[in-house]
Formats: C-alpha cells, sequence, structure tokens
C-alpha cells in the first residue's frame, strides 16, 4: 500500500533522551518522513505543538518536567491530533493510564524500528484517510474500504483478521514484516503462540487472491522471519 500520501504529515517528537529522539527521527525520516520538531520537555512540546500544529506526536511517558500523561492533557485543550506514548516502562497500569486518557496507541522500549513505522502509519491511517483504497495484485485487487477481493468478475468477501492481516502487510509493501509483528496485529499485547492460527490466515487469504495458492506470487513466505506482500503499480 502507497504510504506516501502520509509522509507529507508533520511529527512532533517529545523524548528528554537525545540519542533517543535522533534515533526515532532518523527512523522516520529514512521512511520518508518530511516534517519532524523535536522537543526535550513538557514545557516546550506544548510550545512546539502551539507553534508548528503537528499532525501526531509520539510522547516520552517520563519526562523531566512532568510526564507524557500531563502532556497530553495540555495538547487536548488546543488540539485532537492522534498520540502515540513510547516509554522505557511495561507497566500494564501505564499503557491504561495513557489508553484511558485517549490515547491512540502505546510503544515500550526497546523496540524495532518496523515496529515503530507500523504503528505510526496505523495511527495515522485511521486519523487521515487515503482517498483510494485499493491495492492492485497481480490478477485481483483488494478493496480495503468494502473489506473484499475483486479477482475476475468474482467478488470476494475478506474476514475482518483477513482484512487486518492484508492492511498490515500492504503497509509494507514489498518488505518483510515478521510473524510476531502480523501476530500482534491480530491478537493484541500478547501474540505469542498464534503461529499455527496466524499460518492458518495466510493459506486461506492465498486461496482467495493467488492464481495458484501452492506457488504464491504475491503474498510470499520469507523462510524464518515472517510474509511480504508484492503489489502492482
Amino acid at each position: 500500500m502507497d504510504n506516501s500520501f502520509l509522509h507529507s504529515k508533520k511529527l512532533l517528537l517529545v523524548d528528554d533522551e537525545p540519542e533517543l529522539l535522533k534515533m526515532v527521527a532518523g527512523i522516520l525520516k529514512d521512511a520518508g518522513f518530511e516534517n519532524i520538531v523535536a522537543a526535550v520537555s513538557v514545557k516546550e512540546g506544548v510550545a512546539e505543538a502551539k507553534k508548528e500544529k503537528p499532525d501526531l506526536a509520539i510522547l516520552d511517558v517520563m519526562l523531566p518536567d512532568g510526564d507524557g500523561f500531563s502532556l497530553m492533557q495540555q495538547l487536548r485543550s488546543f488540539t485532537d491530533m492522534p498520540v502515540i506514548f513510547l516509554t522505557a516502562k511495561d507497566e500494564a497500569a501505564d499503557k491504561l493510564a495513557g489508553l484511558g486518557l485517549g490515547a491512540d496507541d502505546y510503544i515500550s522500549k526497546p523496540f524495532m524500528p518496523q515496529e515503530l513505522l507500523l504503528r505510526t502509519y496505523a495511527v495515522l491511517r485511521r486519523s487521515y484517510k487515503e482517498d483510494s483504497p485499493l491495492v492492485i495484485l497481480d490478477g485481483c485487487t483488494i478493496d480495503f474500504s468494502r473489506a473484499e477481493i475483486h479477482k475476475g468478475d468474482k467478488i470476494i468477501p475478506l474476514t475482518a483478521k483477513e482484512h487486518t492481516l492484508l492492511e498490515t502487510l500492504a503497509r509494507n509493501e514489498g518488505k518483510i514484516v515478521t510473524v510476531d509483528v502480523l501476530c500482534e496485529a491480530l491478537w493484541g499485547d500478547n501474540p505469542f503462540g498464534y503461529e499455527n492460527s496466524l499460518n492458518a490466515h495466510v493459506r486461506r487469504i492465498r486461496e482467495k487472491i493467488e492464481a495458484d495458492p501452492s506457488k504464491p506470487v504475491s503474498l510470499i513466505t520469507i523462510k524464518g522471519l515472517g510474509y511480504k506482500l508484492n503489489t502492482r503499480k
């Protein structure tokens, strides 16, 4: 799926660790994001948000003059932009607190670059819809807005899990998406033990999108790593 329409969105990063700010900004810039604003405190984050009017904020929970939760509450007084929390803590209480305040997602450090990008794209896509949610494969087209596969003169419906799986792969067209990332997209924060279920969903999707499911050309297995989706321009 083409993410280029999201790359013009302005992102606000707030973290008091310079190396982490640099790393996160680098990951996002390498992916194609053009406008990134950084701040190192609650006070500076509020000032930058008012000045720059970003489209998404990625906030650290622990900040020198407060925390990400209080920062989000201040931001909510003048903007409804989506918010992702980024923190070293992996405590359920913190996660529930952030989500309870209306955060859109929550990422625990350490994290893989791919996880940061997947979650960032997912939140942006939910908040800023693309005009044409169609993905063209070899021999068929996915219409995500209708959860359908158009294959010749057939219209084949997608289940909710199949839709989520394909959408996650399509956001990373041509790139490997790991089994762990796919399982988390489908089953949430505790994705372990779902690999067999994931394989079953992949088999059913191949029956819907591939001319020969035993010799897939669109949904490819990368042995020992995960899967990737090859689309046609």
